[in-house]
């Protein structure tokens, strides 16, 4: 089993790159990126933490992050977890995956979902009520700019005709789609356009991954975001089938960052003794 770590890549914390060289340097597999274009000042619709931390508003725009990441590292893969396809152009969103795709060597992981915050969606045009199909379309029809010389798509949120767009992703047919979510429907989207499920952790998880091994008819893997530093749950996690496990680390200076690494390495340490 694999180990990562996320990180919101803020202006006034440590730079996405020096966090990516020391994950690499300290043997970590990958890094995922959170994404927030802004955060609406009146309200935070069903925020996942109260009051909302200030990293929510001031983190640099995902695939600049990512591209720095992957400029100063050479093997470690790096992820968005998640981006917010719902509130990207799809085209736009098909370029700069692949772009920093192609410039990594075909490093990248493309963590996607819908997001909590509504009037965040709304801001960008998008109605909450239909944000699952608006998403699922978007990904659908990036997998048409990546995978054809010509591609078209006809939906009902997105449509274009025959349009070309170079660079292609460095991996074949694109990078890996990690859907983010933990919802009574997750599962579903997770078959119809994943190539991974990419839940936070929690206590229901074994039961959900059992039901997506007995529903799947093709490999699906499970990477876990969140997860407590306890090598029980990482020896049970391993246990189901979940390919890696990776913790947020503060955002801010390097030794709040480096502290947070020596907790969680600790564990993996204790769970896998050398």
């Amino acid at each position: 089993m694999e180990f990562g770590v996320g990180y919101f890549p803020t202006y006034d914390g440590m730079r996405p790159g020096e966090v990516a060289k020391l994950a690499e340097e300290r043997g970590h597999s990958a890094i995922y990126f959170a994404e927030h274009t802004h955060i609406p000042a009146t309200e935070t619709d069903r925020a996942p933490g109260k009051p909302l931390p200030a990293k929510y508003w001031r983190t640099y725009d995902l695939f600049v992050a990512l591209t720095a990441a992957a400029a100063a590292t050479n093997h470690l893969r790096v992820a968005s977890g998640i981006c917010l396809v719902i509130e990207r152009d799809p085209i736009i969103t098909a370029k700069e995956v692949a772009s920093v795709d192609h410039l990594s060597g075909g490093r990248l992981e493309f963590g996607v979902g819908a997001g909590w915050n509504r009037t965040e969606m709304r801001n960008h045009g998008t109605d909450p009520r239909v944000r699952m199909a608006v998403l699922r379309e978007r990904v659908e029809a990036m997998k048409e700019i990546w995978t054809h010389d010509e591609a078209s798509y006809s939906g009902k949120y997105v449509s274009f005709e025959r349009i070309w767009s170079w660079p292609k992703p460095a991996q074949r047919p694109h990078p890996p789609v990690l859907v983010g979510g933990a919802g009574p429907t997750v599962l579903d989207r997770v078959l119809a356009f994943g190539d991974a499920w990419f839940p936070n952790y929690h206590p229901e998880i074994y039961d959900r991954v059992a039901e997506l091994r007995a529903r799947a008819d093709r490999h699906i893997e499970v990477q876990v975001m969140s997860v407590p530093a306890d090598p029980k749950v990482f020896e049970r996690l391993r246990a189901a089938g979940v390919r890696r496990v990776s913790q947020w680390l503060p955002s801010g200076p390097r030794w709040r960052v480096e502290r947070a690494m020596d907790t969680w390495e600790a564990a993996i340490a204790d769970y896998n003794p050398e």
